[in-house]
């Protein structure tokens, strides 16, 4: 592992659709952001919509048709390849607390394993949104002229205070949760409650103010105002983060959330290099595409463009583009009008 420590035999899940070239020149392969497992989209295996549906498949951005495309589930996600919540092969019993600590370089490292597997030796892109964005730039430091084009989204070298301020208040929130238990919790005495307070928050950071005022207004739920309850979930805002609270608290665990968020705020590209201009010198992508949007209070879009002006001080073709979607840093996963036709022409 990066930071130390050492994994015995593990596992790295991932997806992929359309088929590889004679040539094997014709392989996109996808980062993705915290949360998302390997199912970018639905195929014949498996139909369930993906994360990305409306980006990955036959005509659209990211063509099927056209493209080997590779997805893979981060290493220390809950989808698949190993993390906090596997069992550990050395003791029997589920890793937990006794994980290495987690770095988006091994995640990187991953999906490089998972190219070697497929035996390419040439990727077309490499593409990643959010999380996935700085796991890019791990992968295109480490592993140097792999790719042909790099495509980052809503990314950047590093999270700033503020970023990673909102973060740790999350990890607080479900460390502090009684139930947590210094991570030794079951299924039966599970950390629902920081859970669902972690999550709220990451729903409050993920999108925007203007999209929520456009959305929901002052707008209260269908139900009478409870006298028996003066906190009861009067508006439809307090109804929108309950259900998105609920429904991530079923799906992931906490302690792999809490390894990859901490991952994310370790992430910092300039640890490859005397500083960060240095470090990116190491990135070999002919062509680059970075794209953030005007509402990301996450990842704001000065980080972008800051990305984008230190990628140009090589021998690179840099694209900036600047995208007006209100749907904050969530935009990638809801403002297609706005991102599928960017990343279409990148690819073209």
């Amino acid at each position: 592992m990066h930071r130390g420590g050492s994994l015995l035999n593990p596992t790295i899940a991932y997806e992929t659709w359309g088929e590889l070239s004679p040539q094997r020149d014709n392989a996109i392969l996808i980062f993705t952001g915290l949360s998302p497992s390997a199912h970018a989209a639905s195929s014949a295996e498996d139909p369930e919509p993906g994360w990305w549906e409306e980006m990955v498949g036959p005509g659209r951005a990211i063509d099927t048709r056209r493209f080997f495309v590779i997805c893979v589930n981060s290493l220390g996600s809950c989808f698949g390849s190993t993390g906090a919540a596997s069992i550990n092969p050395e003791t029997g019993q589920p890793y937990q607390r006794h994980f290495p600590v987690l770095s988006l370089e091994d995640v990187s490292r991953g999906g490089w394993e998972v190219v070697r597997h497929l035996g390419i030796e040439k990727l077309y892109a490499t593409v990643g949104p959010s999380m996935g964005g700085m796991s890019a730039l791990g992968f295109e430091i480490l592993f140097p002229g792999l790719s042909q084009r790099l495509l980052i989204i809503s990314s950047a070298t590093h999270a700033l205070p503020f970023a990673t301020a909102l973060r740790s208040l999350q990890r607080e929130m479900i460390r502090r949760d009684p139930n947590w238990s210094d991570g030794s919790y079951s299924a039966k005495n599970f950390p629902t409650m920081g859970m669902q307070l972690a999550r709220k928050l990451g729903m409050i950071t993920y999108r925007s103010a203007d999209e929520w005022e456009e959305r929901f207004g002052r707008e209260r739920n269908s139900e009478d105002f409870s006298v028996d309850d003066p906190f009861a979930l009067t508006f439809e805002i307090e109804t929108y983060l309950e259900h998105h609270a609920n429904k991530f608290t079923g799906q992931f665990d906490p302690n792999c959330y809490l390894y990859l968020s901490r991952a994310s705020d370790l992430f910092d590209v300039a640890d490859h290099g005397s500083s960060v201009e240095e470090a990116i010198k190491r990135i070999k992508s002919p062509r680059v595409m970075v794209v953030g949007v005007v509402s990301d209070i996450l990842y704001p879009l000065h980080q972008q463009s800051e990305l984008a002006s230190l990628l140009r001080s090589g021998e690179r073709d840099v694209e900036f583009v600047e995208l007006p979607s209100i749907q904050g840093h969530d935009s990638f996963l809801a403002d297609m009008d706005n991102f599928c036709p960017v990343v279409a022409e990148f690819l073209d």
